[in-house]
């Protein structure tokens, strides 16, 4: 049996094909189209998803839709009735758009799916969130939190998956919610909303909390049981087109800096009181929903969700005995969940979890490349390379990083969702105390405070950082081992800001944030072996079972998807190496892109 699940007209349009239960192929559209988070019908994540499975529209027997477009055209048209005439110039925005794209999509999938004449089916957007999250997890049964802006009315919802049915206990609603608090400051700093919550997140250790107590007394009014209200006098989002207005302004003493304007203290002190508050919140949702479900399992899903320092608190100081996080937690998971739901729930099908591995497949769910494909390509494009011979690339590329060179990732299937996990990854030595700096300022052009990750061999991970709990999917934090660390001076103590950058911090400075902390990724054999092998050859050479890992791509840039794109990205940064499969390309022997376009200029700021 074929199910497809689709995402889109929100952000991070996506598609998932599973056959007889099994993910077969998940993509985000964005990697196909280049331009990121794309929210356009997911055309072509469709195609190549039906290409994956080998089949046509014909051969579907359900397609999914991950929410129901109709209740969230209601509840925005209650919200624009509740604040008229206030919100009139968002309306003949947002109206227009719906009128003649969202609230057809049967339509849009039939015309896109020529052929396919079975059912359609759409799940609300939190059961998609909440089915993404537990039918792929290891768990038999579980607790879920979905946690996230918005879908039809929920923003926040829990309850208990239990082999092949999950209940939704309870929920907080509209307009109140973490993921819009969290990207209304993301607004308020000066970063992109839906893109740039993740700087937020790793800005937030260079501040200080000197704004929680405002945040708490003006903002929200937060409960024990992790729910709250918001003083929407402050907020904008329901009735306008930016997502905080004047009076927030006045409360923080400035207006929203823009978003080409420099970071300064004032933004670390925020987003760093943001991020207290968030964690806070997250924690007490946690001991909320182990309270009322008694679960000692979590799975989480929802954007916030990709708040992986709270994450890690979760996990370290919340009452489960263990979490597992949808590695798409977005609204790209949304496509996998529908698909799973209508498998699972609506058709009845059993579902036996073994409580270790989970349904996810690494999420390596993406188009790959042959080494004949490859070596076609380079060939038919004269591009000077060398092949490594069998059984040695490992050990060439580990060579290569065991002398600080930067290495472009190209192997296997691609991932699915935000993350790079070893398939699309730019790599290089973790002991390198200026490979941070190297990284964002050359090879990635962004900005310099900007954290790394480490992955590292799973059985090592107790070894270097405080936590012994699988990570495969980069998302959580944790504080590097005590052992590793090496102290501040006297006169490094003082320092404040990013001034404090280049102050190394361990023995693998290059994904140690400035608070000691890490987003660690586990490696096994089993997953990646080839990443595994890497890792476990640069161990031989260094000592140390890490590699620095980052997504390959540019600023501004979707995560490399096809071989022209990476050897495009090599050509535009100070990358050393290209490794296309079992193919190595040394920048230093390539010839100049001719006529390359204003390449910096194509993608947004986030």
């Amino acid at each position: 049996m074929n199910i497809l699940g689709i995402s889109c007209y929100y952000h991070d349009s996506a598609a998932t094909l599973i056959q007889d239960g099994e993910i077969v192929a998940a993509a985000q559209e964005e990697r196909f189209t280049r331009k990121k988070h794309d929210s356009n019908f997911p055309s072509e994540a469709i195609a190549f998803c039906m290409e994956e499975a080998g089949i046509t529209p014909a051969e579907l027997d359900y397609v999914a839709f991950y929410d129901k477009p109709l209740i969230k055209f209601e509840r925005i048209l209650q919200t624009y009735l509740a604040y008229a005439p206030l919100g009139i110039r968002s309306y003949l925005m947002a109206v227009p758009l719906w009128l003649k794209e969202k609230l057809w999509i049967p339509d849009s999938i039939r015309k896109d799916l020529d052929g396919y004449d079975s059912k359609l089916l759409f799940t609300e957007h939190h059961e998609s969130h909440a089915a993404s999250a537990f039918f792929p997890s290891p768990y038999q049964e579980a607790a879920f939190l979905t946690v996230d802006g918005v879908g039809e009315w929920a923003t926040t919802t829990y309850g208990v998956g239990k082999g092949n049915h999950i209940e939704i206990m309870g929920e907080m609603e509209f307009p109140h919610s973490l993921g819009l608090l969290y990207s209304a400051f993301t607004y308020y700093t000066g970063f992109k909303v839906n893109s740039g919550e993740y700087k937020v997140m790793g800005l937030a250790p260079y501040g200080e909390p000197k704004y929680v107590d405002l945040i708490m007394n003006e903002l929200i009014d937060l409960k024990e049981d992790g729910s709250f209200k918001m003083n929407m006098k402050y907020f904008e989002y329901c009735k306008g087109l930016t997502m905080t207005n004047d009076a927030f302004a006045d409360l923080f003493g400035a207006p929203a800096k823009t978003m080409d304007s420099e970071v300064t203290q004032r933004e670390m002190d925020i987003t760093r009181s943001l991020q207290d508050v968030t964690e806070e919140i997250m924690l007490r949702m946690a001991n909320h929903v182990h309270k009322e479900t008694g679960q000692k399992y979590l799975v989480m899903a929802g954007g916030v969700a990709l708040n992986c320092v709270g994450n890690g608190r979760v996990l370290r100081e919340g009452p489960f005995d263990d979490i597992w996080i949808q590695p798409a937690a977005g609204d790209a998971g949304g496509a996998l969940g529908a698909a799973m739901f209508t498998w699972h729930q609506y058709l009845g099908n059993e579902r036996q979890a073994d409580g270790k591995r989970d349904f996810q497949k690494g999420s390596f769910l993406g188009p790959e490349y042959s080494d004949d494909q490859i070596e076609s390509y380079l060939t038919e494009n004269s591009i000077p390379y060398r092949k490594a011979a069998p059984g040695e690339l490992a050990s060439d590329v580990a060579e290569l990083i065991a002398t600080e060179n930067v290495i472009g990732w190209f192997q296997g299937k691609m991932e699915f969702g935000p993350r790079a996990l070893g398939g699309r990854s730019i790599i290089g030595d973790a002991r390198s105390a200026e490979m941070q700096a190297t990284m964002n300022l050359k090879i990635k052009f962004r900005e310099s405070f900007r954290p790394f990750a480490p992955s590292i061999l799973r059985e090592k991970v107790s070894e270097y950082f405080e936590m012994d709990s699988d990570s495969p999917y980069m998302l959580l934090v944790a504080p590097v081992k005590e052992d590793k660390r090496i102290p501040m001076t006297e006169e490094q103590d003082k320092l404040f800001g990013i001034e404090k950058l280049n102050v190394p911090r361990s023995v693998i400075p290059a994904v140690t944030h400035v608070d000691y902390s890490a987003r660690v990724q586990t490696v096994d054999r089993e997953t990646n072996p080839l990443y595994y092998d890497l890792i476990s050859e640069v161990e031989k050479r260094t000592g140390v079972p890490i590699v620095i890992n980052t997504s390959f791509n540019l600023r501004g840039e979707p995560i490399v998807c096809r071989l022209e794109e990476a050897y495009t990205c090599l050509m535009r940064t100070h990358m050393d190496y290209l490794v296309l499969g079992n193919y190595i390309i040394d920048k230093k022997e390539q010839t100049e892109l001719q006529d390359d376009i204003d390449w910096k200029k194509e993608f947004e700021l986030d």
